[in-house]
């Protein structure tokens, strides 16, 4: 008899939990560590990891050139990566505003960055989000979220991987920049 009632009290127990756990429509999103998205408008899909250890976003771009145009500074670069929906390697030349520009520090010493403004789907959302541009090429994902970009998607899952899959559309909420509201040890 006792273990028949400890057995269901273990299971209302769990049950409740379950309950109790289940998300609501308003809940955050968990991501796991390593996602697919996609550039926005270009539609290329990467393989993305979201990093907790980065502040700033990075963007894998190579013959990055800052030049001025009319009065401001912006940003050429390419970006060169293997679409993970077609396994085609693909090729895109940009032109951006440079929006601010970061000191990077790391084993190797200190460089200096420019940062742009760049759209990324994560799920079904469109997130304007800040990315250094660096060359990655050496690295297995392109496109690596660090803390300010994690904080404005919900949560990391350390033990997951492809929670979501990137699936925008032109009717898709789009998160601006402008518009998030950084945690204050997350400003630079």
């Amino acid at each position: 008899m006792k273990k028949g009632l400890i057995a269901f009290i273990t299971a209302s127990l769990l049950s409740s939990t379950g309950m109790a756990m289940a998300k609501s429509p308003d809940s955050p999103k968990v991501f796991g560590w390593v996602e697919k998205s996609t550039l926005v408008p270009w539609g290329v899909e990467l393989k993305t990891k979201l990093d907790s250890g980065a502040l700033t976003s990075s963007l894998h771009a190579t013959d990055v050139e800052v030049f001025e145009k009319d009065g401001e500074d912006w940003v050429r670069f390419t970006v060169d990566v293997v679409d993970e929906a077609t396994g085609k390697k693909v090729e895109k030349n940009f032109e951006k505003p440079r929006y601010r520009k970061v000191l990077i520090r790391g084993a190797g010493g200190t460089e200096r960055r420019p940062v742009v403004l760049m759209k990324v789907c994560m799920g079904n959302t469109v997130y304007e989000e800040q990315f250094t541009l660096n060359d990655r090429s050496d690295m297995i994902y392109p496109i690596l979220l660090g803390r300010r970009t994690i904080s404005h998607l919900g949560y990391l899952d350390v033990t997951q991987t492809f929670q979501h899959s990137p699936q925008c559309d032109k009717n898709s909420p789009v998160k601006m920049d402008k518009d998030q509201k950084d945690d204050e040890d997350i400003n630079d």
